[in-house]
This record gives structure tokens, sequence and C-alpha cells, in this order.
């Protein structure tokens, strides 16, 4: 097969940042839906975070390496369709549960689905875009994070208040599906490292041949680890933080948007659909100047000082601290909203430079499965329990704090971020000894 052309390569980006997009907005439009729920179903914030996070990564993780060892093996382009299929299907059977268990079923589903949707991505990207290029190329792709995460938000709160929440969920779920024969029918297989060189090994690798390699890099091991540790943070805040909002702020969000047309203020709306314009603002702005921030240092430095992969991420976590302080804390919305912004921004700056270096670290017959190693960490740990872990906190200090405990909660997670940046630090002088040849 011939290298692909800039304007191929282009649309097979956009194909693929479409489909990402969709996996976010299923995976975290259970966080502005989860106060209607709650009120439902009569669920307590800890069943709420084993139903948002628990549920989604328990197959999520588990079934995305063998589903990246076939990727590895197979067409990605048909693993990825058949992965898309599955999670908007059952993202729609959400709408349809009566109570808690049903509803962690379907959340269930939704992770085994999605375990086939990332990996794949990472590795299809690398055949498509030399290395020069690959940091901008991820960091674009990685763009269906704030734009999933944000949309999965405003869809949410829009289609909760003219539809009520069940009816969010069918909606998403069926748009998916409609997407999955476009993706299959319009992207093509490259050849496996063909933009890698001669030396590239193609062969697919066994899985104890990748444990011996990754075993063999502790860079691979503190990357993910660091990046876990930040996670539990990010997926806990996307989760978390519309309620925060609405338990905090509900009386002055709709003060906030006043500017805002009529036709987006219904007149039965709630501090709910406010709430979901007010944190898709922060995700979409602030989550894509991140994510490009992170690619374009990681391609401008990267190739001549491999530290920089981990040093960057490194910075922004550190950096993110103090934001994260004044507006978890923050009293007034004007405050709080630039700060969120920053968080949002350099909270995200890692994705570029660190996926990047995990396509680098391993030859490309196992990119597949060196990826859904680091998905496995990163989301079992971040997902399954960065909710749980500031929904028992916010439990725990109910008494004390009533409406606000969730504030001090999430206030308690900054500590993630330090030991996050920590990691990559130490890990940042061996990444030039583990760069793969």
């Amino acid at each position: 097969m011939k290298e692909a052309s800039p304007l191929y390569r282009g649309y097979v980006l956009f194909i693929l940042v479409v489909v990402y997009t969709f996996n976010f907005i299923d995976r975290q439009i259970v966080g502005i839906l989860a106060v209607p729920i709650k009120s439902e179903l009569a669920l307590s914030d800890t069943q709420l975070s084993l139903m948002g996070g628990l549920a989604f990564a328990l197959f999520y993780t588990f079934l995305g390496i063998p589903i990246a060892m076939l990727a590895d093996r197979s067409s990605r382009t048909w693993v990825m369709t058949a992965a898309l299929a599955i999670w908007s299907a059952m993202t729609a059977a959400c709408g349809f549960a009566q109570n808690f268990l049903q509803l962690f079923l379907a959340r269930l589903g939704v992770g085994v689905g999605e375990a086939g949707g990332v990996a794949p991505a990472y590795s299809l990207i690398s055949d498509y875009f030399p290395p020069e290029k690959r940091a901008r190329a991820l960091s674009i792709y990685s763009f269906g994070i704030p734009v999933g995460s944000a949309l999965g938000i405003l869809l949410g709160g829009v289609l909760t208040s003219y539809l009520g929440w069940r009816s969010a969920f069918v909606i998403v779920g069926l748009a998916g599906l409609a997407i999955a024969p476009i993706f299959r029918l319009t992207l093509r297989e490259p050849k496996r490292g063909g933009l890698d060189g001669e030396g590239a090994v193609t062969t697919p690798a066994k899985l104890n041949e990748v444990v011996a390699t990754l075993v063999r890099k502790s860079s691979f091991w503190g990357l993910s680890f660091g990046a876990a540790s930040s996670s539990m943070m990010g997926y806990g805040l996307i989760f978390w933080l519309p309620s925060f909002f609405v338990r905090s702020f509900g009386e002055a969000l709709p003060e906030f948007f006043a500017w805002m047309p009529a036709f987006l203020m219904p007149d039965n709306a709630t501090p709910l659909l406010f709430a979901s314009y007010f944190y898709a603002t922060i995700l979409l702005v602030g989550g894509i100047a991140g994510i490009w921030l992170g690619g374009v240092m990681a391609d401008k430095y990267g190739p001549e000082k491999k530290s920089t992969y981990a040093v960057v991420p490194a910075i922004a976590f550190l950096t993110t601290v103090p934001f994260f302080v004044v507006g978890v804390m923050a009293t007034s919305l004007w405050i709080a909203f630039p700060a969120f912004l920053v968080l949002q921004a350099l909270s995200l700056v890692w994705l570029g430079p660190v996926l990047t270096a995990f396509q680098q670290l391993v030859q490309p017959n196992m990119r597949a499965t060196a990826s859904a190693v680091f998905l496995f960490v990163n989301n079992l740990i971040g997902i399954g329990l960065g909710n749980l872990a500031i929904g028992a906190i916010s439990d725990g200090l109910k008494n004390a704090y009533g409406d606000e405990s969730l504030r001090y909660a999430i206030l308690c997670g900054t500590v993630f971020y330090f030991i996050a940046a920590g990691l990559f630090l130490l890990t940042a002088p061996r990444l030039k000894k583990d760069w793969a040849s």
C-alpha cells in the first residue's frame, strides 16, 4: 500500500477524532446525568461513583489487552468498528435501566465496547504519521477527550432539560451506531511500521514478548503510573464537577449566563442545565488549548531531548495545583471560571508527549498491546478509583459540611497531581535509554 496523501491523512485523523469524541460522550455523559439519576433512583454518592467509574472500568481495563493483541494481529479498523457499535448500543441501553443494578450492568457493557476503541487508534495514527509529526497527530486525536467530554456534559444537560435523562442516553447511543458503518467503509488499514524505517519489526508479537519488553523499560511504568495518578483527578473531576457546581453555585449559575439568547434558556431551565453550559465551556476551551500545547512542545523539543516527554507534563501538573485550589475554594463563579479553565488546560498537557513516548518505547508490532497495558493501568486506577475516592470522601464529610462536602472532597485530590509530577520527573532521565531505535 502506497503512502497516504496529506488530504487522506487529514481525513483519517478527522474520523478517528469523531469516534474518540463519541467514546468520551458515552463515557462522560453520566457525569451531568448523575443529578437526575440520583434523584429518580435514590442513589448515594458512593453508588453514583461505582456506576460512573468502577462499572465502566472493570471490563474496559481487563478486556483492553486481549482486544489490543487482536488488533496487533488483524484489522484494526474492524476491531474499532465493532467496539464503536457495542459501546453505542450499551449507552442506549442505559436509558432503559430501572434500578442501580441494571444501570451498573449497562455501564459494564459500555466498558466492554470501549475496551477496543483507543489502543488500536494509537497504532493506526503511528502508521499514518511519521515520527516527527506523531505528537501533534496524537494530540489532535486526543481533542476527542475535551470535545467528547464537553459534548457529553452539554448534550446531557440540554437533552435532560427537554426530554429527560433516559432520552439523553438513547439519543447519543443511536448517534454512535450511525457512525460505525461510515468509519468502516472509509478508513483503510495502513501498513504496520511503514513509516518507521527498514529496521521496524512488524511480525505479530506474543504476549510474553510484549511483557518481557515492557518489564525492561522502567520509563514505561513511571509514565503509566504517573498518568494514572493524574487521571484519578481528571476522571474524578469530569464526573463530580457538574454535581459540585449545582450544589455549591446552583443559585448563581443562571445569573452567570444571563447574557445567553432566550432559546438556550427554556422556561423550565434548571441549575443542572446551566452547570452543563459552564463546565462544557471549560472542558472544550481549556482542554483543546492544553492538549495542543503539549503536542507542539513535544514535537519541538522531544526529538533532541527525550526527557522532554516527561518533564513538560510534570511542570504542567505542578502549575495546576494553585489554580485547582483557587477554583475549588472560590465563592464566585467569576473567579472559579478562569481558574478551572487554566486548570483544565494544564491538566491535559501530558497527553501528546506521553502517548508519543509510548509509541516509541516499543516496536510497531506491539504498539496496540503496549498502549492497552498503559490504558489498563491508567484507567483501572484513574476511572476505577478516582470517582470512587471523591464520592466516598464526600459521603464521609456529609455530616460535617452538608452540600459543601463535595467541595472539600475534591480539594483532597490535589495530592495526586504532586504524585504524578514526582513520578514523571523520576522517569525523565530514563527515556533516552529505553527509546526503541
